[in-house]
């Protein structure tokens, strides 16, 4: 019999213990017996739900299943109908919920970063990886060129962009994520000479605005904004496809999530 603890240690094993971090057993008993495992990024009622009907009493989600980073909910949503509902539900069907989010950056590589680099299939293209991104050098491109390529791997229907879109690029530098943010992404342009960056999301007065003046005085930057779930859930197919291996015997199901947004 496996239990909801021996997929957690399995998970945890070759990362060294982190002091601080967001992960654990949101909802459960870690000595469940686990009869099927359901992964994704965000769990939202509608993948409870569905996880319920697929017979998976096992969520591993990445983020926070009642939108929190730090799943400090108690005292925001006690009267919130929404919190309410979903609890319930997540009590009256016995579920586990694991947050695997901190180890999971953690892998060597980072396993949401590799399982973006997986999706575009860029693995042979990787350079080099720092600690919160990753650098590839793709075949010399135009941005538009670069922009659909990565719309069709992803399955994404639009895309933000800032740039030139008939600039040639083929130096590029990845961040899942809320990794945006000028100190981890701004950089990447000077000291790695990366011609396009492309996140998840970020503050948009930062990395955007020193794109904008960089195009304004001739400079050849461009950056591709995917929204944080739509760089990340890649991470938790490629987590659903390994432990599809490890545990042949229980149904794994990855579940994704669709854009929270619609273009109007």
């Amino acid at each position: 019999m496996i239990n909801v603890q021996n997929v957690m240690d399995e998970l945890t094993a070759s990362v060294d213990p982190i002091a601080a971090h967001i992960d654990g057993l949101k909802f459960g008993h870690p000595q469940t017996e686990v009869k099927g495992i359901a992964i994704t990024f965000m769990a939202t009622q509608q993948v409870l739900e569905q996880a319920v009907k697929l017979g998976a009493n096992f969520i591993i989600t990445h983020e926070g299943t009642f939108f929190s980073h730090h799943d400090q909910v108690d005292s925001m949503y006690e009267d919130d109908l929404v919190y309410k509902a979903k609890k319930r539900f997540i009590e009256e069907n016995g579920l586990a919920i694991y947050r695997f989010h901190d180890y999971w950056h953690r892998y060597q590589p980072d396993g949401v970063m590799e399982g973006l680099i997986h999706a575009l299939d860029w693995q042979e293209h990787v350079t080099e990886y720092l600690p919160s991104a990753a650098l590839a050098t793709i075949p010399p491109m135009k941005l538009e060129q670069v922009v659909g390529y990565v719309k069709k791997q992803l399955g994404l229907r639009y895309v933000r962009i800032a740039g030139d879109l008939s600039m040639n690029c083929s130096r590029i530098g990845l961040l899942v994520g809320y990794r945006g943010a000028g100190q981890n992404a701004i950089p990447l342009f000077a000291k790695h000479q990366v011609d396009v960056i492309l996140y998840g999301e970020g503050p948009e007065w930062e990395t955007p605005e020193y794109v904008r003046d960089a195009l304004y005085i001739g400079k050849r930057n461009a950056l591709i904004v995917l929204g944080h779930s739509e760089s990340e859930q890649p991470g938790m197919k490629l987590l659903a496809d390994r432990l599809s291996l490890r545990y042949p015997h229980i149904p794994v199901h990855y579940m994704p999530v669709d854009s929270v947004f619609r273009m109007a």
